[in-house]
């Protein structure tokens, strides 16, 4: 089976790689681009896919706010045509998309049936890509997920280890919820869906189990990296009226992922578990092990 992975060089297409092997072939720029539908034709017809994952996407959450025609661009019509080319196939799509299609207001887990109310032009593109994705692809799976990181890429982790380096205090925001996520994990998620695909479609939550804030995700970084010999910072908590950006962030964007395990008996691992490995491979990049 052959899956054909967008999304190049970043995080969760690197991940979806090195767990599926030489099933999965990876496509991004240059030579793949939702701007040019011409790369995007030639690629898919190049692999003949079985199962296209779109991992790609304009993912600037703050740029988008004065970029808005090229995140709808990239979040919304590539993946259409996408979609079209599976729907033309009989190919199965996996799309990937985002918590930030809510409001984060409702004071608990969201599942697939809440009501969606994205606050910014990036959860606005990823909300109309999920609607254009199912209206061309009716039989395609779109994977909600939220805080993604990995050991490679722009991610809060690695941010939040280079910052320990600079300085011996941070400001961490305290009053945004979510499931922090493992790309490690949710690449091995989609290529059991993948495997499992035998007419479910729609919308499903997929993101690590239990929850934190981001300066919770900040400290349990830190106790993992001082096994590294990394010294932690003091961690100061803050609100979000203390950090303001140009996009407004869901306060609490937790997922409810119940359908996930009942539809495919997948269900990703909790956060606090999947961390180290994630610190660990960091480290271990750099020619560092644990104590």
């Amino acid at each position: 089976m052959t899956i054909l992975v967008t999304g190049g060089v970043g995080q969760l297409a690197t991940a979806l790689a090195a767990a599926g092997g030489e099933r999965v072939r990876r496509v991004g720029r240059p030579g793949f681009e939702f701007d040019r539908p011409e790369s995007v034709e030639a690629a898919f017809r190049a692999a003949s896919p079985a199962v296209v994952v779109n991992a790609a996407a304009y993912t600037g959450v703050d740029a988008a706010e004065t970029d808005a025609e090229a995140a709808f661009r990239a979040n919304r019509d590539g993946p259409a045509l996408l979609a079209r080319l599976c729907a033309a196939s009989g190919a199965r799509l996996v799309h990937v998309s985002t918590d930030y299609v809510f409001d984060g207001l409702k004071g608990a887990p969201y599942d697939e049936a809440d009501p969606t109310s994205p606050q910014g032009i990036y959860g606005a593109s990823k909300l109309a890509g999920e609607e254009a994705v199912l209206a061309e692809c009716p039989s395609a799976v779109v994977l909600r997920t939220s805080w993604v990181y990995s050991p490679t890429g722009k991610n809060f982790v690695r941010t939040m280890l280079a910052a320990a380096r600079r300085t011996n205090r941070l400001r961490v925001v305290a009053d945004q919820r979510g499931c922090p996520t493992t790309a490690a994990d949710l690449a091995d998620a989609i290529l059991a869906v993948a495997e499992r695909l035998d007419g479910q479609s729609g919308v499903f939550h997929a993101a690590g189990t239990g929850w934190t804030t981001w300066h919770g995700l900040a400290r349990a970084t830190f106790e993992e990296a001082a096994r590294h010999g990394l010294a932690p910072p003091e961690v100061e908590a803050i609100t979000t009226a203390d950090w303001p950006t140009p996009a407004r962030r869901p306060p609490d964007s937790r997922l409810d992922c119940g359908r996930l395990a009942a539809t495919f008996g997948v269900r990703l691992a909790h956060w606090r578990d999947s961390l180290g490995a994630t610190v660990d491979a960091i480290f271990a990049a750099e020619g560092v092990k644990p104590a």
